[in-house]
């Protein structure tokens, strides 16, 4: 099964028209961007979806990336049996204090990192974190470990598009899809999403721009995509 996130909620009705459509996810930005919402609006939103289920970072063990995020992956799964869908708050190089104080007073369940922020942050950080990386730059590097640096997040999503619809180099992802679970971003919407699938093999799919019409959410859009990914 591939899971679904839909990303930029800014109202109580998108993240309603999120759930009725089955999604695993809803996220709301913090980070600059159009669809920022406030701390305030998120907690309204959050709360009305459920308690936040906070995840302390699993301990180190050594091994590569690869098998770090074999191991993280279904603790995270497990938390999607406890709760559906589960909030994720996206960030973009902001202080970790910050980040701290904004996902706790948004009560949201988990914290997505988006800019250029050391993988050690993510250590600093009061609930699990979804680092996303440039599918680009783990080309360029040849070793999928040189880009991830070993343990830290509970999964990676992979993004050049940061929001804009940019459609992501598939078949770069599905070479990193095939070491580590993913979620998939960047350019993607109902038309394509099933494509998207097929060829990376993503964990999950994340959209925001792909289901919107003229700048907002469009609860029949979600429906679409969210019915498009689970069903490939």
């Amino acid at each position: 099964m591939t899971y679904v996130k839909i990303c930029g909620c800014t109202s109580e009705a998108d993240a309603l028209a999120a759930v009725e459509a089955g999604a695993d996810f809803v996220g709301f930005v913090f980070a600059p961007s159009r669809r920022r919402i406030s701390p305030e609006v998120a907690h309204k939103i959050s709360m009305m979806l459920g308690v936040p289920l906070p995840g302390a970072p699993l301990p180190r063990d050594g091994g590569d990336s690869a098998a770090w995020f074999q191991r993280t992956v279904p603790a995270l799964e497990a938390l999607l049996g406890r709760k559906r869908p589960m909030t994720v708050g996206v960030f973009e190089d902001q202080p970790v204090e910050e980040v701290n104080a904004v996902a706790a007073a948004a009560a949201i369940d988990l914290v997505q990192l988006s800019g250029k922020e050391p993988w050690q942050q993510c250590f600093s950080l009061e609930r699990w974190v979804v680092k996303a990386i440039d599918s680009d730059d783990v080309a360029s590097n040849g070793e999928i470990e040189a880009v991830l640096e070993g343990e830290g997040p509970v999964i990676c999503l992979l993004d050049s598009s940061r929001g804009h619809g940019k459609r992501a180099d598939w078949r770069r992802a599905a070479e990193i899809s095939r070491r580590v679970p993913v979620i998939l971003a960047g350019g993607l919407t109902p038309d394509n999403v099933v494509e998207a699938v097929r060829v990376v093999r993503p964990w999950g799919v994340d959209v925001s721009s792909g289901v919107e019409t003229a700048g907002v959410k469009d609860a029949a859009k979600i429906r679409a995509f969210v019915a498009a990914a689970k069903g490939a």
